[in-house]
């Protein structure tokens, strides 16, 4: 039976301020049919781009692509913020409503000409997602897609990633 994913997104008015609608997939994580068919969603996409590796942005993209990774039995590499990875990495900068802020990849997680998957719970803005994007390239990744279990489509993510195969499970 295929479920309506939409019923496992509890929606939230007024969070985290006034005029904004929060779209929370805690309920679907929490169903354990809702979240295994999310994630075989993805890795049917997934499967379809041929990919050899998925790279998901701090800490929502993790949820995300680690089911996917494991299913598919590739790596998963992790976009972290500041101080949270050691070693050597590279970074990559995005704007905020208010200020900026950065994410980082170790500087070997991605090896030239790789095929990669780029997942998160949520494409809002796109910014996180445009920075990860800067990050796969600039290791010599190619990203063949990118999936997300919720699109905020008022928001226009869309537009700043519109060059990149885009899977979008819900929209609102």
């Amino acid at each position: 039976m295929v479920l309506d994913l939409n019923d496992y997104v509890a929606s939230y008015d007024d969070f985290p301020k006034k005029g904004v609608t929060f779209r929370d997939i805690s309920p679907l994580m929490e169903d354990g049919k809702a979240y295994k068919q999310a994630t075989d969603e993805i890795v049917a996409y997934a499967k379809s781009k041929d990919v050899d590796l998925v790279v998901g942005p701090e800490a929502r993209g993790f949820i995300v692509g680690c089911p996917v990774a494991y299913e598919l039995g590739i790596g998963f590499a992790p976009a972290r913020k500041e101080g949270k990875l050691p070693g050597e990495t590279v970074k990559a900068s995005y704007g905020l409503e208010y200020g900026e802020s950065s994410l980082y990849l170790h500087a070997d997680a991605v090896k030239p000409g790789q095929k990669v998957l780029i997942t998160d719970d949520l494409l809002a803005t796109g910014g996180t997602i445009e920075a990860t994007i800067r990050l796969v390239e600039d290791l010599g990744g190619i990203v063949v897609g990118t999936a997300f279990i919720v699109e905020l489509a008022d928001l226009h993510g869309r537009d700043k990633i519109k060059d990149y195969d885009i899977l979008s499970l819900m929209k609102y």
